[in-house]
């Protein structure tokens, strides 16, 4: 991360992170950094810092809320979507960042991220999708392949695991998407689309986790990890110019599905100036 981010998007002295070496949650957090940078000095957009939030859960991932130099709230586990939904309905104007892992908001936090996707509420999630609960030891996740092993799977998962993008968008999510810690720029281009989206996005971001998923399952050190993103993972343009037989066992870098449908709080807004009006009228 450039000096200059880090001084001014970074609370210095929280640093340095706990993150273990190779860990991709950095990336991450530099990715959602520069998008929010890049809306700032866009003429079109003139994003206000002062009007940013971040929100996260528990876990690894969601650590970043302290790190990052913003209004911003570290809440309890599975709950940041909840919080969100609060702040979002309390002050509409302000554009509201969760940041969370595949733990922290497909299990323990599934419900709010069902409600809050179908609901539309105006929030940007970006996930921190490791395959694995990382900061808790190394617990099976609902992302972790099925096979893989886990400190509370020793013999490997039983569970077929979660697509979260799909997830979300079977939920009513108006934009879905999936980056990862390889393809940085084309991360940091679907955040930057995922906060100017008006309604409910979701950009899951694969990490990687060589501590805990890596070494359990024999995935090498995070260069091999990285690799095997760089080889198996394929943004927009080329995946779609690929032969079927070609894109077995690739997943798309890109955006997933991008519809409209009216904002969640813009809808309330509407409702109460109604009841408003029609309780002056008697």
């Amino acid at each position: 991360m450039p000096s200059e981010l880090i001084h001014e998007f970074m609370r210095i002295d929280h640093l340095p992170h706990i993150w273990c070496p190779g860990c991709g949650n950095g990336v991450i957090m530099r990715d959602v950094a520069v998008a929010i940078q890049e809306l700032m000095d866009d003429p079109e957009v003139k994003l206000n810092r002062e009007k940013v939030v971040i929100v996260s859960g528990i876990g690894c991932s969601s650590r970043a809320a302290g790190y990052m130099d913003f209004n911003s709230i570290h809440t309890t586990h599975g709950r940041a979507i909840a919080f969100a939904t609060g702040i979002k309905f309390a002050k509409p104007e302000l554009e509201v960042i969760v940041l969370t892992g595949d733990g922290d908001c497909s299990a323990i936090g599934g419900n709010h991220l069902i409600h809050a996707a179908r609901r539309n509420m105006g929030l940007t999630v970006v996930t921190f999708n490791n395959d694995i609960y990382g900061m808790t030891g190394g617990q099976y996740s609902p992302t972790t392949p099925a096979g893989d092993k886990a400190t509370t799977a020793p013999y490997g998962s039983l569970d077929r695991p979660f697509d979260i993008a799909q997830l979300a968008a079977g939920a009513g999510a108006t934009f879905t998407a999936r980056g990862s810690v390889y393809h940085v720029r084309e991360t940091i281009d679907l955040i930057k689309q995922g906060i100017r989206h008006k309604g409910f996005s979701l950009i899951d971001v694969y990490s990687v986790c060589p501590t805990y998923y890596g070494r359990k399952n024999h995935k090498g050190g995070p260069v091999e990890m990285l690799r095997w993103q760089k080889e198996n993972m394929v943004p927009t343009a080329r995946y779609y110019a690929m032969s079927e037989e070609q894109k077995a066992g690739k997943l798309l870098v890109g955006t997933l599905t991008h519809s409209e449908y009216p904002e969640y709080t813009d809808e309330y807004d509407k409702l109460v100036k109604r009841v408003q009006a029609e309780m002056a009228g008697r």
